[in-house]
């Protein structure tokens, strides 16, 4: 196992010396998840402790309070820089699913996809680096680790680069975003592994606190469920992945209205 993380690691720090090498104004977001988390610890391997990008986070405002806090102490620690990205217009209006305007997609769509592309306008980011993976979410399995969308940030899912043998396109035409995706050849198992092996700090919402409960996926508090699981520690959640068949998401709300609808987000900029 170990040389299997090894190799993991390798290759997804060779896509983001790549990135840093090729594209001239890097972001990479932070959802203060387990793989965004993975992929910042990776980061600062790859460039010798320091980050040398700013790390994006949007902000719904309805993101539980203890990631804020998280997010806000791991700043300050390990001295990171931070871009703030938020919809202030949709949020003054009220457009949104807690308040029973909107669809929890088109809620999404408000509040991170224009949020998002307001960060990227406002810091001329032309590529972003995104935690995803393959196993996460079937739309996802669709990306490239260098993969472009054009100025509105639409991605034209069968107009993709090839990828073969490690070897990427990353010569894009001007005006074209580009997701990198360091972690896509990762699996939930790999990152909770990973994590075990370099105990790396996680936010303690994935942990049982006692009442029989966990968050296996996080996101905004009023779409993310919580999983029934005694699970702890880092090696009782990689215990409990070896056994389970549930998928990954099944709390997350949003994945839930429509498969079409969520690959439709997807293509418009979502993460």
């Amino acid at each position: 196992m170990d040389d299997h993380l090894r190799a993991l690691e390798h290759e997804s720090i060779y896509v983001l010396r790549e990135a840093f090498g090729k594209i001239q104004r890097l972001g990479m977001l932070w959802s203060i998840g387990k793989d965004s988390t993975v992929l910042m610890w990776l980061a600062r391997k790859a460039f010798f402790g320091h980050v040398p990008f700013p790390l994006v986070h949007i902000d719904t405002t309805y993101k539980i309070p203890s990631m804020i806090e998280y997010r806000d102490r791991v700043v300050r620690e390990w001295g990171l820089q931070l871009v703030v990205g938020r919809n202030d217009a949709a949020l003054a209006a009220g457009a949104t699913f807690p308040n029973g305007r909107l669809s929890r997609v088109e809620c999404c769509s408000l509040l991170k996809t224009d949020a998002l592309r307001g960060v990227i306008d406002r810091h001329g980011f032309t590529g972003l680096i995104v935690g995803v993976r393959r196993d996460e979410e079937p739309t996802r399995a669709k990306e490239r680790y260098f993969s472009p969308r054009d100025e509105t940030m639409a991605w034209d899912v069968a107009d993709q680069p090839p990828e073969f043998w490690n070897q990427f396109k990353t010569d894009f035409a001007p005006g074209t975003h580009v997701r990198i995706h360091p972690l896509l050849h990762w699996t939930e198992l790999d990152v909770w592994t990973y994590i075990a092996r370099e105990s790396i700090p996680v936010i303690p919402l994935y942990f049982d606190d006692g009442t029989g409960q966990r968050y296996r996926s996080l996101g905004c508090a009023p779409c993310t469920g919580r999983i029934a699981s005694t699970a702890r520690t880092v090696p009782e959640i990689v215990a409990e992945l070896r056994a389970t068949t549930a998928p990954e998401r099944a709390g997350r709300a949003q994945d839930q209205e429509s498969e079409a609808a969520f690959e439709q987000l997807r293509r418009d900029g979502y993460m």
